[in-house]
């Protein structure tokens, strides 16, 4: 049967379960097991075991096993990863589309975007100081998992005739498993097509959206022409500056698109260093000048990501309870953050300019490292050191239910932050948050684009892109002017059912990376300049 008859009965089965069973069936996807009674108490109501979810288990397991059997790459390479990353080792005449830097931005632009900002104030609003330590350590299986995934994407990529490339999980299940796993590789491309429109477009749209109208409405008010809502129907509201807002961000987001792979890897490998300085930055500003809090808040990072404040003030739970709690949290944000495992990064990483698949690999292993282990880190730092943890739930209900100040979640946490840092230098840190909000989603918009392109290609054929990306467009306009809170859960649970198939894949193939993996490091690996010098010798 046809990819492309495949993936029409793909879509057609995943929306008839949308139409018959409604969302919750596809809600449980993160949450599955612990959705059912029977198996959140399972074994008991004081050591529920069974309602950790499986995904979890699967990620953060898959990742544990990959780790040993490739013996820790993530600690062996990952200097080798930074030293491809500078582009000492890159060959122009190798195939491909971008250099291993572009490659590698393209796909940190997909990653370091809201998970980072609004991501770990959530961790740590739920699950405490403690739940950083727990994205640390999804990074740290995280890395491994981006390494395996992304080398096998390059091993099984396609070159088309015009020299460009297709690669993702769904070329490596098919090319690397062989055709009668296709099935899986279809499923996989049509969870990534959905999850692009959703998690990757709209719900990205919105949040400039909403935070570009949340300022004017501080500027002019409520009731100027821009920002006054019209009823356009029964619980649909839409403001003239809501529709600007689509309107400039489909142009832009359209103008880099349009362009194909090559415009979106000068574009993001522009914009993702310049959007990562500036957090960078200023969150290290922060911190420069809260340098006697930073040691108290690793403290208290250690101290409660094993033992969080179990009962205060009659607030119940088990010392376990709240410990799984802590460590839930940590892990789902991280795992969020930097998309380990899901297959997503594998994507861009096949774009790149080697012969060489292990060596994409490595470069990689970068993002989580970038993602969570640095930003993550300076974001989970910052709302430490300047005690705006303090207005979190789980502080008042763990440690001092008599604060009075207000409780901010997300991205208000953030932003708060960074206003109280940034008091002694500028009255408007809380800016920052709202200039990164807006770099971060266009960002990651653009590079989720080409993750939907590429399943497009490989489930249509190239005649079919074209249509994919103007599609992707005018989601970007409806997201800027609609919540559309179903369309989003669609796309986080599409994001889920992506995961599955990829991890079946890094664990089937984990004797191939391992054969590739002593292969390549067997021999000493030149530089271009190296194999310059050496060939004119011969």
């Amino acid at each position: 049967m046809k990819k492309s008859t495949l993936g029409i009965i793909t879509f057609a089965i995943i929306f008839a379960v949308l139409l018959i069973w409604g969302m919750p069936f596809y809600d449980a996807v993160w949450s599955f097991p612990g959705n059912f009674n029977f198996f959140k108490e399972f074994p008991t109501s004081t050591l529920p075991l069974g309602s950790i979810p499986i995904m979890i288990i699967a990620l953060v397991g898959t990742g544990i096993f990959a780790t040993i059997r490739l013996g820790f790459p993530q600690i062996k390479y990952l200097w080798h990863g930074l030293k491809v990353t500078r582009g000492i080792y890159d060959d122009p005449s190798d195939e491909g589309d971008l250099s291993h830097f572009r490659a590698l931005t393209t796909a940190l632009s997909a990653t370091v975007g809201i998970g980072n900002i609004a991501g770990v104030a959530t961790a740590i609003y739920y699950g405490g100081p403690g739940a950083i330590f727990w994205m640390w350590i999804t990074a740290f299986f995280g890395t491994t998992l981006k390494y395996a995934e992304s080398t096998l994407a390059l091993k099984y990529r396609n070159i088309h005739d015009d020299g460009s490339t297709a690669g993702g999980p769904m070329y490596t299940i098919e090319n690397g498993m062989g055709r009668k796993w296709r099935w899986l590789a279809v499923a996989f491309a049509a969870f990534a097509i959905i999850c692009s429109f959703a998690t990757g477009n709209a719900i990205q749209a919105f949040t400039v959206s909403d935070q570009i109208y949340s300022e004017m409405t501080q500027l002019v008010g409520s009731g100027h022409f821009l920002t006054l809502k019209h009823m356009v129907w029964t619980g649909f509201e839409l403001s003239v500056q809501q529709v600007l807002n689509g309107l400039v961000l489909a142009a832009i987001v359209g103008a880099v698109i349009i362009g194909g792979i090559k415009r979106i890897g000068k574009f993001t490998g522009f914009l993702a260093p310049i959007m990562a300085l500036i957090y960078v930055f200023f969150a290290g500003l922060i911190l420069l000048s809260h340098i006697p809090q930073i040691s108290a808040s690793f403290g208290l990072i250690f101290k409660m990501a094993f033992n969080p404040p179990a009962e205060i003030a009659g607030v119940g739970g088990g010392a376990f309870l709240v410990f799984l709690n802590t460590m839930l949290w940590g892990i789902k944000r991280g795992l969020y953050s930097n998309e380990a495992g899901q297959g997503s990064a594998a994507i861009a990483h096949s774009t790149a300019k080697t012969k060489y698949p292990v060596r994409e690999g490595a470069v990689a292993m970068m993002g989580p490292f970038i993602d969570t282990i640095i930003i993550c880190t300076l974001t989970g730092l910052v709302i430490l050191t300047t005690d705006a943890w303090h207005h979190t739930e789980f502080y008042v209900n763990r440690i001092n239910p008599e604060f009075a100040g207000d409780l901010l979640n997300s991205s208000l946490l953030t932003s708060f932050a960074f206003k109280t840092g940034l008091e002694w230098l500028l009255p408007f840190g809380d800016k920052i948050i709202t200039l990164s909000v807006l770099l971060f989603a266009v960002s990651t918009a653009i590079s989720w684009s080409f993750y939907g392109d590429r399943s497009t290609d490989y489930l249509f054929g190239q005649k079919a892109i074209i249509w994919y990306r103007w599609a992707f467009v005018g989601f970007v306009f409806l997201g800027a002017i609609a919540e559309l809170e179903a369309i989003w859960a669609f796309g986080d649970a599409a994001l889920g059912f992506m995961t599955f198939p990829n991890l079946f894949a890094i664990i089937m193939l984990s004797g191939v990376l391992l054969k590739m993996q002593k292969t390549y490091f067997s021999k000493k690996q030149l530089t271009w300049e190296e194999q310059k010098r050496e060939n004119r010798t011969r």
